[in-house]
């Protein structure tokens, strides 16, 4: 899975479709192309230092890495944003709010075609 590291690439998601889940919010965009799926993660400093932000982002990477290649689509890009919940959350509640926040993604914007 590739990573989302350009700034334009945030920005573009942030206009986008969203949808918060009690561990994150995930934004979805359509790039409109047939590559691979990318993600970004990000934080605010209102989570707390920086090393409750790089936990929270870590506990993150790790449930992307495991849940969102089954659901992933080609040419979209995600970006997961974590919430204060995210640093304690159970790992497994993590996981299942990355899927659910997605299949409703998807079914938005399909509905939306």
């Amino acid at each position: 899975m590739q990573r989302l590291t350009r700034r334009q690439d945030f920005l573009a998601a942030a206009r986008a479709a969203s949808q918060a889940m009690p561990g994150m919010v995930v934004q979805m965009r359509a790039r409109g192309d047939d590559a691979a799926p990318r993600v970004g993660f990000t934080c605010t400093r209102k989570l707390g230092n920086a090393v409750t932000r790089n936990r929270i982002k870590r506990r993150l990477r790790e449930a992307v890495r495991l849940s969102l290649p089954p659901v992933a689509r080609p040419g979209h890009d995600y970006v997961v944003i974590g919430r204060q919940a995210s640093a304690h959350r159970a790992f497994t509640a993590l996981q299942k709010d990355l899927v659910a926040a997605l299949e409703r993604l998807h079914h938005v914007s399909a509905r939306d075609k």
